[in-house]
């Protein structure tokens, strides 16, 4: 199983990603923006940081890069693209999740460990969680997730919203913290998983998010075998 992390100028929870996945069945190339081919890949990782600078707003410079109309190719086609933090500002630039990602709503970088409720449990990226509630470590000064009423009412209708903050930590709509697109192979959210992976760190609740990607890939491949 293969996948690609993409790295922007500017990106810099790569390989935080990359030891991640390295933890599970899955093996991780570091991808430059510059590349226009992800065929190769099962899975893809937008991780976090600070593309192109954030300049303009964030992710805005980054969706004309090289490698967003293989991200396209790669959505057509079904694959499984993911989105943290930075990764999900740059997907909705892109078009390829709905709503944005605005300042947030008390002006100011927060990095702390937040709570969050699992709103849909069926999806790809928590499927696996054998709890309605987890602790995730966030780190963002524009995680103000905004959408108008009528679009929320319609990830509401298709249960595109994924996890949702008990405490909101940065006044994003509804509290959402994760959405998907239509088709629930896009995925996009603020909170790093990849942060809470090891015990060492005295947080697992990431892993989870991972072995549901794993499951869903697998049992993918098994319905394409059959």
């Amino acid at each position: 199983m293969k996948a690609a992390v993409i790295s922007f100028p500017g990106s810099n929870c790569d390989y935080d990603m990359y030891y991640a996945l390295k933890n599970w069945q899955i093996t991780p190339t570091i991808v430059p923006a510059s590349v226009t081919d992800l065929t190769a890949y099962d899975v893809i990782f937008l991780p976090g940081g600070f593309s192109y600078g954030d300049y303009l707003r964030t992710g805005a410079i980054a969706q004309f890069s090289p490698i967003m109309q293989a991200l396209q190719t790669a959505n057509a086609a079904g694959k499984l693209i993911i989105g943290i933090c930075n990764g999900f500002q740059i997907l909705t630039e892109a078009g390829l999740l709905p709503g944005t990602l605005q300042t947030n709503q008390n002006p100011g970088f927060i990095c702390t460990t937040t709570a969050l409720h699992i709103v849909n449990s069926t999806s790809a990226f928590s499927s696996a969680y054998q709890k309605t509630d987890i602790n995730l470590p966030i780190a963002h000064g524009e995680g103000n997730y905004y959408i108008d009423d009528e679009q929320l009412s319609q990830l509401k209708a298709n249960n595109q919203i994924i996890f949702t903050y008990n405490d909101n930590p940065n006044g994003s709509v509804a509290n959402i913290a994760g959405v998907t697109n239509v088709a629930g192979n896009v995925f996009g959210m603020m909170p790093h998983p990849e942060r809470a992976v090891e015990t060492i760190l005295n947080n697992t609740d990431g892993q989870a998010f991972f072995t549901s990607i794993i499951n869903f890939l697998n049992q993918k491949t098994e319905a394409v075998k059959a």
